[in-house]
């Protein structure tokens, strides 16, 4: 196995090692394992656990914000919105992603994880915000709508028979956006 591939598989096996465990509770000596390799290796590939924990977590954020990003080009304004929202939702269905993305905010109290998920955070605003050309508070909403989604994805309302699981999965329409503007917010 090639460097490359061998660094890509650690990746994929360090993933849900991470999603499923978080940064403190993840386990090299798993992931090295499941590998093959030594758990030095995977230190000499990584340099820390935590600096592998970041590499996963920023490549979740940016994986939905190049989605996003795709999805809305040649659009603006609400129709832009209605095609992130509808390649958000599409993304939830990668489970691992989305467990990295939680995973990154529960792991907010080290000063230097925060910093990475602010900057996720802020790459994620700006792609919602730069690429509907839409006020903060539209954005604002649609973001807090995309984050009651991801908590619902995380505890898998689709296996969940209830009617809250029901509202919690309903998809977002795009008219939903149209009457919250900085003037009806006042």
């Amino acid at each position: 196995m090639s460097g490359t591939e061998r660094r890509a598989q650690v990746l994929a096996i360090a993933a849900k090692e991470f999603a499923e465990h978080g940064l403190h509770g993840a386990s090299t000596e798993a992931i090295a394992k499941t590998a093959g390799i030594t758990q030095a290796y995977v230190f000499r590939m990584f340099g820390t656990k935590k600096a592998l924990f970041l590499e996963l977590v920023q490549a979740a954020f940016e994986r939905l914000s190049d989605g996003m990003r795709d999805a809305g080009e040649g659009e603006t304004g609400l129709k832009a919105l209605s095609a992130m929202g509808a390649q958000y939702f599409d993304l939830l269905a990668d489970r691992t992603g989305l467990l990295l993305q939680l995973q990154g905010f529960a792991a907010c109290g080290d000063p230097e994880v925060r910093d990475a998920v602010r900057s996720c955070f802020a790459r994620l605003w700006d792609t919602a915000e730069n690429g509907t050309g839409l006020d903060p508070v539209t954005v604002k909403t649609f973001l807090a709508f995309g984050m009651l989604l991801n908590t619902g994805a995380a505890m898998d309302v689709e296996e969940v028979d209830a009617a809250w699981a029901e509202g919690v999965r309903t998809r977002i329409q795009p008219g939903l956006f149209t009457h919250i503007t900085t003037e009806t917010n006042r």
